[in-house]
């Protein structure tokens, strides 16, 4: 759960808990607080070993499903797809599908008009109106 919070975090959180708590309450909040973990890691490592011992050998059945949720938590919409949709054929996503075809020929480029002398009005066209 805290595996992430490193050193700089932890030295953020005294000087916040020591400007609120103040000096002479801050060693009994932190004490407080590491014997409130402590008794909660018991607690779950107790519940953990009597669930093991109640259920026996189905206990690691039940981790199989477990384990497969957390990787498919880790997995990325397109590789989901790609997975279970597509049968690990990604050739949708990069675009394989056949060779590449050459580009159609370019027509050439019709005539330019004639640029109109500066200052004269521009030329009039009846089709564009």
């Amino acid at each position: 759960m805290f595996a992430n919070v490193g050193w700089g975090e932890m030295l953020v959180l005294v000087v916040v808990g020591l400007v609120i708590l103040g000096p002479e309450r801050l060693p009994g909040a932190i004490r407080w607080s590491a014997n409130a973990l402590r008794q909660a890691r018991d607690y779950l490592s107790s519940a953990t070993s009597q669930l093991r011992e109640e259920i026996g050998p189905e206990f690691d059945d039940l981790r199989g499903p477990l384990s497969e949720l957390q990787k498919l938590r880790g997995m990325t919409p397109r590789a989901a797809l790609t997975k279970h949709l597509l049968d690990g054929d990604d050739s949708l996503f990069t675009g394989s599908f056949d060779q590449p075809t050459a580009p159609p020929p370019v027509s050439p480029a019709p005539p330019a008009r004639p640029e109109a002398p500066p200052g004269s009005p521009a030329p009039f066209d009846t089709d564009a109106t």
